[in-house]
């Protein structure tokens, strides 16, 4: 952080961030190379909660299973929740980073997994972490209540509808606004955000679809899962080319299709897992409507034995940003920043359960990206028209630059908390 002004009529030192950073820069290796599957991330969540501790905060542990809720009480004034997403993802890691990780783990369905910091959310603890010390340093600087969520698996959609089931609205404070952020594939040391929607809605399925094995050498003997499943896959691609109008928007895509094991057996069963991005809830509808319509057809055309299989695995909601409060946040951000570093995003088609906490508490949220992509590589690919050849979040090259993505994630937290707290 530079020395420049937080808030109007508050100010902090480029020191004070800078005394920071050796500390904040060993934690984000430990918690890089020490990845922990969603819902699993035990780890985390009590190096975290050692943290707030020792800045003076009252910490609640295991809340929605390994959720951390810190507080801290600073007088008369508003309520700020800030929240952190914890977990890691089941991807083996190629950045070749000296603090990559080798960390393999037993995921839900029992199966031992490579596991990996490619979304950022390591990161993401790193800048709360490092925000919530400055804010109880410099409690002069500030009135009211700070809620700081660390929450669990919103890789799977299940983390913060755990911490609210697990009674986050009755057992804490009720905000005045919901504030969190993400670092994503833009230049370092940018932020970007936008009023309304910001990010998609999301949709995953799981498709089982039924037919008759076989031996390879007598396909006549079978009704063919696979030719099947494939049929629907081709299917599936005509929805957003043919049924979604030209300005609306919509993403289908078939993850996983899995059938038999063998080169010269035709199996019984294969299964279908795709995922569906949507901004409209009426398109959402026509989409999941149009794919139930498609499996069923096809797998009626084929002669299948009984009737496809259609299980939802998870779903995230559309992020809407309150337009004031984002104003308010965006103004904040420009007293601080300068000009160029402070832009307006389009809404991305990734997703996040962030929204349940505004949506579900009926008060005002805002979220905005930090660019983690060194400047210069961001620079020199946009200009080839290369920008593909990036690695984004999910990616096992993802790798965040630091500096200054570290200082920034920080520096944007605490201002964004000034902006209602500071009297």
């Amino acid at each position: 952080m530079s020395a420049e002004k937080v808030h109007s009529g508050s100010r902090i030192e480029a020191a004070s961030v800078n005394d920071l950073l050796p500390d904040l820069e060993k934690f984000y290796a430990d918690l890089h190379a020490h990845p922990e599957l969603s819902m699993q991330e035990t780890r985390t969540a009590r190096l975290a909660a050692d943290r707030l501790r020792a800045a003076g905060y009252d910490v609640t542990a295991g809340v929605g299973k390994t959720g951390i809720v810190g507080l801290l009480r600073n007088g008369d004034g508003p309520v700020v929740m800030l929240r952190a997403d914890m977990d890691a993802l089941p991807v083996k890691e190629a950045t070749g980073l000296p603090y990559a990780s080798s960390v393999m783990a037993t995921d839900a369905t029992g199966k031992i997994v490579p596991v990996a910091h490619a979304c950022g959310h390591d990161l993401h603890v790193v800048w709360l972490a490092g925000a919530s010390a400055l804010l109880a340093k410099h409690r002069e600087m500030w009135r009211g209540t700070l809620i700081v969520v660390f929450q669990p698996g919103e890789e799977t959609a299940q983390g913060a509808q755990a911490m609210i089931d697990d009674g986050l609205f009755t057992r804490f404070p009720k905000p005045h606004v919901v504030m969190g952020q993400h670092v994503m594939a833009e230049p370092a040391g940018t932020l970007s955000t936008r009023a309304g929607v910001i990010t998609s809605a999301a949709d995953s399925l799981q498709i089982r679809m039924f037919g008759r094995g076989a031996h390879g050498s007598m396909p006549q003997a079978s009704i063919d899962p696979v030719v099947m499943a494939a049929a629907t896959v081709l299917r599936l691609q005509t929805i957003v080319s043919r049924e979604v109008a030209a300005t609306d928007a919509a993403v289908v895509t078939v993850g996983s299709l899995q059938a038999g094991d063998r080169a010269n057996v035709i199996p019984d069963e294969a299964t279908i897992k795709l995922n569906v991005r949507s901004y409209d809830e009426g398109v959402r509808r026509h989409v999941l409507a149009a794919i139930e319509r498609i499996v069923k057809a096809e797998a009626a055309a084929a002669g299948a034995v009984k009737a496809p299989e259609i299980m939802p695995l998870d779903r995230y909601s559309l992020v809407k940003n309150d337009p004031d409060a984002t104003k308010r946040v965006v103004s904040a951000f420009c007293r601080q920043f300068s000009e160029d570093r402070v832009r307006e995003t389009k809404p991305a088609t990734a997703s996040e359960d962030f929204g349940c906490f505004g949506v579900e508490w009926h008060v005002p949220s805002v979220f905005w990206f930090v660019g983690g992509t060194d400047a210069g590589a961001y620079k020199q690919a946009e200009q080839a028209g290369r920008l593909s050849d990036i690695p984004t979040n999910h990616s096992p090259h993802f790798a965040p630059t630091i500096h200054p993505t570290l200082e920034t994630g920080v520096t944007a937290f605490v201002i964004a908390s000034l902006a209602w707290l500071a009297p």
